[in-house]
C-alpha cells in the first residue's frame, strides 16, 4: 500500500514525520507505541523518516521534526510539530473518527 492509499482511508491516520538524529523524536517514538495500543485498529499510526522520504516531506512542507498530522480521506484534519502527550493524540483521533 503506497503513503496516498494509506492516507485515503475512511479511519484517522496519524503520521509521525521524524528523522533519526532528532531528539524530541525519540521522546516521541514510546508515546506512540502506548497511543497504538489504546487506539487499536480505529486508526493508524505511521513513522514516516524525513531523510529517506524527502518527497513525502517536501510535499507536506515539514520543515521541523517532529511534525504529526492526522489524515482522513486523504485530506489534513489535524497539523503540529513537536512531542505531544498520548492523551492529547488519543483525545485528536478520537474528534475525526
Amino acid at each position: 500500500m503506497t503513503f496516498q492509499e494509506i492516507i485515503q482511508q475512511d479511519k484517522p491516520v496519524l503520521v509521525d514525520f521524524f528523522a533519526q538524529w532528532c531528539g524530541p523524536c525519540k521522546m516521541q517514538a514510546p508515546i506512540l507505541e502506548d497511543l497504538k495500543q489504546r487506539v487499536g485498529d480505529k486508526a493508524d499510526i505511521l513513522k514516516i523518516d524525513v531523510d529517506k522520504n524527502q518527497q513525502v516531506a517536501a510535499q507536506y512542507q515539514i520543515r521541523g521534526v517532529p511534525t504529526l498530522i492526522i489524515f482522513k480521506e486523504g485530506k489534513i484534519r489535524w497539523r503540529q510539530s513537536g512531542v505531544f502527550s498520548a492523551n492529547e493524540l488519543e483525545r485528536l483521533i478520537n474528534e475525526n473518527l
